[in-house]
């Protein structure tokens, strides 16, 4: 029997996920260069610079852009293939043991309840799919990286994933999925998504830093701070 007129048009409700602290209790980008570090892949002066633009991030003061920009272009001629294999391993060795199961479980209610569920995040596919995965979610919206004949070029496809950017990759899927913005939730720990929270009827402050809490506590919005994931081996302690 063919899906009723009605119900094909009806707008559909979006559940939306920022990922670094919201979903996980980690910064990805942060994650990937200690794994570098471990791997030999960098030195220590490399690690120092990454630790440095993250400090600038929590700041306010780093511009996203050029440091994204910069960074993509140590993809440049490596195959596509690969760095999927080895963001799949990444991932499930370092990034899956810092979900938040309370974020966790909160995706599975937006399931059960019909929302179509999407992670929203300034990170590229190769860290945002696995994640995805593991947790069930069919959406992602993310940073592109141009890629020709299975190879990166180390360019990005403007815009990044970030701020107004965001909301560019975030409209074509609305659109794309039907999604009425009025009725739909976004989660999120950072004051710079607050384009995406002010276009939702259900913002939810998620483990806010300090100017989001500020934020939400004045626009009198839902703020829910999670419990850090347990390590497995701390979990099996007596």
């Amino acid at each position: 029997m063919s899906q009723p007129e009605a119900d094909r048009y009806r707008p559909q409700i979006g559940a939306f996920f920022d990922m670094d602290k919201t979903i996980i209790a980690e910064n990805s980008a942060s994650l990937f260069m200690r794994h570098r570090y471990l791997q030999g892949e960098i030195g220590n002066i490399d690690l120092l610079k990454g630790l440095g633009a993250y400090l600038q991030y929590k700041l306010g003061v780093l511009d996203i852009r050029s440091w994204t920009v910069g960074m993509m272009q140590q993809f440049a001629g490596q195959s596509e293939a690969q760095l999927e294999r080895e963001a799949l391993a990444w991932v499930d060795e370092m990034v899956v043991g810092t979900i938040y199961p309370e974020a966790e479980a909160i995706i599975s209610e937006h399931k059960a309840r019909g929302h179509i569920v999407a992670i929203v995040s300034g990170a590229t596919r190769f860290v945002v799919k696995p994640i995805a995965d593991h947790l069930g979610v069919q959406h992602i919206v993310y940073t592109r990286l141009e890629v020709e004949n299975g190879t990166f070029t180390g360019r990005v496809i403007e815009p990044i994933c970030f701020e107004e950017g965001k909301i560019y990759w975030l409209q074509q899927f609305i659109e794309e999925q039907r999604i009425e913005l009025a009725m739909s939730y976004f989660y999120t720990d950072s004051i710079t998504d607050l384009p995406l929270l002010d276009i939702v009827g259900h913002p939810v402050a998620t483990n806010p830093d300090p100017m989001l809490y500020r934020t939400a506590v004045k626009r009198r919005w839902p703020v829910r701070f999670f419990d850090p994931p347990v390590a497995p081996e701390a979990a099996s302690e007596p």
